[in-house]
């Protein structure tokens, strides 16, 4: 076997092992994952009152990686229900300037538990959301 098929084949066993790892830990929870990734320049651009309006609360418009969260849980959410809230209805909360990132969904009846973290690297920013429903 050649050296690039070993190498095929134990990354297929170890794909393998972590999703057996992910089986294992979420066993009879649902949950779902979303990310995004925004390039501030050209997000910059797009950042129009119409579309500030649209897309955020007043609590929001400080932060450049507030449209990356919101379209983080935004694609978790979707993963477990088709009819996701509009883009207010997420809101992503700091109780303090650089704080620790909240999503605040406003009419959760289904009392989904979201974690968010978000990453900045230069111009840059990265968000995933994890959405639990247990």
């Amino acid at each position: 076997m050649s050296t690039a098929a070993l190498t095929l084949w134990g990354l297929g066993l170890m794909e393998n092992q972590i999703e057996k790892s992910i089986e294992l830990a979420t066993a009879g929870r649902k949950i779902a994952i979303g990310n995004d990734l925004v390039f501030i320049p050209n997000f910059q651009l797009s950042f129009t009152e119409p579309f500030k309006n649209k897309a955020y609360t007043s609590a929001e418009m400080a932060y450049a990686s507030t449209w990356a969260a919101k379209e983080a849980v935004y694609k978790a959410l979707k993963q477990l229900d088709d009819a996701t809230p509009g883009w207010k209805k997420i809101e992503i909360i700091r109780k303090k300037n650089a704080g620790e990132p909240q999503v605040l969904l406003h009419n959760n009846s289904s009392g989904y538990k979201i974690s968010l973290t978000i990453s900045h690297d230069g111009d840059y920013v990265w968000a995933i959301a994890l959405v639990d429903t247990e």
